[in-house]
């Protein structure tokens, strides 16, 4: 009996997966559970047209990170902190107050787990990068200046 996954199931399959499994583990244990559906033609039409608009999804999204990631790279964010001698900062700037910053100076809302970076401690130019999607990296310069 032809079937398509509606969850993972160990063993068996993945979701939006079609398959040919025997008619006896469908009816007594897969339907009842609700973990797959039987795959007519207006059932495998309508995952295709799902799939469909699940990869145009993701393709906005890579579309929408790389523009994210030209801007970004154009930009430098200032951020002020507290130095003694020889540029050495009291403290540390974290990924916080660079995103911060980055609210701030260019109204551009990043989560600062994106950020891949070590605590900035001391002054000057810095360049981060910024994980925004699973094939895009960008890179953010970042100013530090004393207050």
């Amino acid at each position: 009996m032809k079937v398509i996954f509606l969850q993972d199931v160990k063993g068996q399959g993945k979701k939006g997966e079609v398959k040919d499994l025997s008619e006896g583990y469908v009816r007594n244990f897969l339907l009842p559970k609700g973990l797959v559906k039987e795959a007519t033609n207006s059932n495998v039409k309508t995952l295709d047209a799902q799939k469909r608009s699940e990869e145009k999804r993701k393709e906005q999204e890579k579309l929408d990170a790389q523009e994210l990631g030209a801007k970004l790279a154009e930009l430098t964010v200032k951020v002020t902190g507290k130095a003694g001698e020889g540029g050495r900062l009291f403290g540390a700037i974290s990924s916080k107050q660079v995103v911060q910053a980055l609210e701030e100076q260019f109204n551009i809302k990043l989560d600062k787990r994106k950020l891949e970076m070590d605590a900035i401690r001391a002054l000057g130019v810095t360049q981060i990068k910024a994980k925004l999607h699973n094939e895009v990296t960008a890179t953010l310069k970042v100013h530090v200046v004393e207050e």
